[in-house]
């Protein structure tokens, strides 16, 4: 028997398979359920030796994508592909492409420098003082005690310039105006104040009880929506692009909410209309028939009607012309054909007043 023994913490046996050979503890099969705390001890059960056995993969390679909220810093986030279940640090670097000949000149590193990792993000990196037109290769190593994997991603930063979303968006009545609402916002504040790096914004909004949204595009701080529902709550979102159309659209800002004011004679009308139901239902309900049709017609089905009417008035109007012209060509021919019968009579006259032959002899 061996002179020493081996004890694994928290468990009374050792894993299947397990052997001691001249003092060592040998397992020829292991997986993640024989991890933990292994202790070697002596005849007299005094502690020796005490090992931790942590056992995991390799890293994957990880997956990385980068983000510009601005032309100035880049920011890269990562996650790793594989679980290892081993302690794992990143090492993430950044170089410059195309570099200019002074450039090469001053860093003979080829401006290798560190994308530096934020303790208070974890799994992301940030380069400061990018430049917008420039291309830059990042590279990502993922580390642990059984080796390191890495992914190299080329980058330009009109490709991934992705501005915040505009702040501080105030939506607004325009008094006297009952299908409008005055819509403003700011400049995303990570956005430098730079003449030179303008964006252009998009604008949605809706009803709140409805589901689809309208879209409008401009360059200015402001819009004015002419087609709200006037007396009825409206949403409205605004987002950022650059404004060479570089990269990809802003999240949507936050909701602003406002409703349109109402138009005073409609008011009017609904005032009216229920003060005259109030007193109806205060006196007996007649039982006979209302005389007076009920107009549920709207405004599209007015139009509707009124091109409808207009293209039965073309018709009328081509058909009485067609009928004028035809009465036209067939009291023009007639005319023709009474001249022809008169010529005739008058040569027939002047026969008869010539003599006869026997008149003659």
């Amino acid at each position: 028997s061996s002179p020493v023994q081996w004890r694994r913490a928290g468990a009374t046996a050792l894993p299947e398979g397990s052997a001691i050979r001249q003092g060592g503890l040998v397992l020829p099969c292991t997986g993640l359920a024989a991890a933990g705390t292994y202790s070697c001890h002596s005849e007299d059960g005094g502690l020796l030796h005490a090992v931790s056995l942590q056992l995991g993969h390799l890293p994957g390679v990880p997956f990385v994508s980068c983000r510009a909220s601005n032309y100035e810093n880049f920011s890269c986030s990562w996650t790793s592909s594989l679980e290892t279940f081993l302690p794992t640090r990143y090492i993430t670097t950044y170089r410059k492409k195309s570099l200019t000949g002074e450039e090469k000149r001053r860093n003979k590193n080829r401006h290798v420098g560190p994308c530096l990792q934020d303790p208070a993000r974890p799994g992301t990196c940030t380069v400061h003082g990018s430049e917008f037109w420039s291309s830059y290769r990042l590279n990502i190593t993922e580390v642990n005690p059984l080796g390191s994997s890495f992914r190299l991603l080329d980058i330009t930063m009109q490709a991934i310039i992705k501005p915040d979303p505009p702040e501080g968006l105030v939506v607004e009545p325009i008094p006297l105006a009952p299908r409008r609402l005055h819509v403003s916002w700011k400049y995303p504040s990570s956005w430098p104040k730079e003449p030179h790096f303008q964006l252009r914004f998009r604008l949605q909004y809706r009803p709140v009880i409805h589901h689809s949204w309208s879209v409008v595009e401009t360059v200015n701080l402001s819009e004015v929506i002419t087609d709200a529902f006037a007396g009825l709550e409206h949403v409205v979102q605004v987002s950022a692009k650059d404004f060479l159309d570089a990269g990809n659209w802003s999240e949507w800002s936050t909701e602003a909410r406002a409703t349109p004011v109402r138009d005073p004679a409609t008011a009017a009308s609904e005032e009216t209309t229920t003060d005259a139901s109030l007193e109806s239902l205060a006196k007996e309900p007649s039982r006979a028939p209302n005389p007076e049709p009920i107009n549920h017609s709207g405004p599209l089905e007015k139009i509707a009607i009124l091109v409808s009417l207009g293209i039965f008035a073309f018709f009328v109007l081509a058909a009485v012309l067609i009928i004028t012209i035809l009465i036209w060509l067939r009291v023009r021919k007639h005319g023709k054909d009474k001249t022809k019968p008169h010529n005739f009579l008058v040569a027939a006259t002047h026969l008869k007043a010539l003599p006869s032959e026997s008149g003659c002899r």
